[in-house]
């Protein structure tokens, strides 16, 4: 098949689920509550009745990825387990639980002329979420979609399709038990590449694009796309120990936010420590570094504190590793003077996503509150908080580091918008 032909037909497929997706998301703004949560009770037990076929789905995903050479990086990212099933019906259940965003009105007052204004707040109309090897986004984004009364495309990689599939079928189950629309979530029955481009211009169908990936997906996505995109690259995130900060804090803080685990956006990535903190701190924040095997690598301060304490094997820092995301068992570690030189660090080098201090002194921790620019700012807190579930918001689609709608873990209420409401009495402006 010719480009020519596989543009048209990616264009033909983007367009039919367009259109289906379009007549579904205005039945979902009228649909009841109870209905979408019956869709979403049906969906997750049919996931728990269905395990074995997911999971043998799964299997043939992850033989196939192991046939391309994937790593075990990706390999863990896309294998999905008996508890990963429970997992999936666990957060759509969630999602049911949670309240019902769509027609909430809030604000609502009276002005002089004698009307009521307020605020009503509405689905944002049809998604497409564009991601990567995990399968489980299928039950999260669908579920997620749903809930808020959003229609749902969903383009996962070709690398997930046989457990994607296995996934969507239950949520069709669902869907048609509640009397809702099949059209309300499909996935994109093919792997051509094509498709993602035909989404990206999709103005006519789409209402947002939310990218769940890789750097050069996102990145691609967020260049290409004419649909507004939800969407962060990078999670270099930091903790700054501050002057004062209790040893034992800072060294159980640094050790979660960087080891819990090494490949999610909200793991740290540059450990910023005062220079009068330093040597009560970074001795026993090395050994436990050392001791999970993640290796350091450090501006000539913290060299000389670690060095100095018995570490040998620590490598300089060079400019570069100010700006990684390693989302591995690396670690970059460098003394700054004081709060001023660590938020000045964290604006050059910081992806703002989510960054955290460590002190005692509350005027301080008030201004890094205030004057670091990122989605989520912690105080006395691992940097792995920065979620969904932890927010309390159910399952998430994603974290968002753009300023406008959303921003942070997107839940519910990320997956709408509110509109103007006017409530009068047979009034007429004067």
């Amino acid at each position: 098949m010719n480009d020519l032909n596989a543009t048209a037909e990616a264009r033909t497929v983007v367009e039919t689920m367009g259109a289906a997706a379009r007549l579904a998301a205005a039945e979902l703004r009228r649909a009841s509550t109870a209905a979408k949560n019956r869709a979403l009770d049906v969906a997750a037990q049919t996931l728990v009745d269905r395990e074995k076929t997911i999971l043998a789905a799964n299997a043939r995903d992850v033989k196939g990825a192991r046939a391309n050479g994937s790593d075990d990086a990706f390999i863990d990212r896309l294998k999905l387990t008996a508890k990963g099933v429970e997992e999936m019906a666990e957060g759509l259940r969630q999602i049911a639980r949670l309240p019902d965003p769509v027609g909430e009105v809030t604000d609502l007052r009276f002005r002089p002329s004698g009307i009521q204004v307020g605020h009503m707040r509405v689905p944002l109309g049809v998604v497409g979420i564009i991601y990567e090897s995990r399968p489980d986004v299928t039950a999260d984004a669908g579920g997620l979609c749903l809930k808020s009364g959003n229609a749902a495309i969903l383009r996962g990689g070709s690398e997930a399709m046989h457990s994607n599939q296995a996934i969507a079928q239950c949520l069709a189950a669902g869907l048609k038990a509640a009397g809702l629309p099949d059209a309300a979530i499909q996935l994109v029955p093919t792997t051509d590449r094509a498709v993602v481009g035909e989404l990206l211009a999709a103005e006519k169908y789409l209402d947002v694009i939310i990218p769940r990936g890789g750097k050069s997906l996102v990145a691609r996505i967020a260049k290409e796309a004419r649909v507004p995109v939800i969407k962060h690259l990078d999670g270099v995130c930091h903790v700054y120990v501050d002057d004062g900060a209790d040893p034992a804090m800072a060294l159980a803080i640094v050790e979660n936010a960087k080891t819990q685990r090494y490949g999610t956006c909200n793991t740290m990535e540059t450990l910023l420590v005062a220079q009068g903190a330093a040597t009560a701190t970074l001795p026993s924040i090395g050994r436990m570094f050392a001791e999970k095997g993640v290796e350091v690598r450090a501006c000539e301060a913290s060299r000389r504190v670690l060095e100095a304490a018995g570490f040998r094997a620590v490598q300089p820092a060079t400019e570069d590793d100010w700006f990684a995301e390693y989302l591995a068992p690396i670690v970059a570690i460098r003394v700054v003077a004081g709060l001023d030189e660590a938020m000045a660090h964290i604006a050059k080098y910081g992806s703002q996503h989510t960054d955290a201090i460590v002190t005692p002194d509350f005027g301080r921790a008030q201004r890094f509150l205030r004057e670091v620019d990122s989605a989520s700012v912690m105080v006395n807190a691992s940097t792995r908080f920065a979620d969904g579930f932890e927010y309390g918001l159910g399952a998430e689609i994603g974290i968002s580091t753009n300023k406008l709608h959303a921003r942070g873990p997107v839940g519910l209420e990320g997956l709408t918008s509110r509109k103007w409401i006017v409530l009068g009495d047979g009034h007429v402006r004067g």
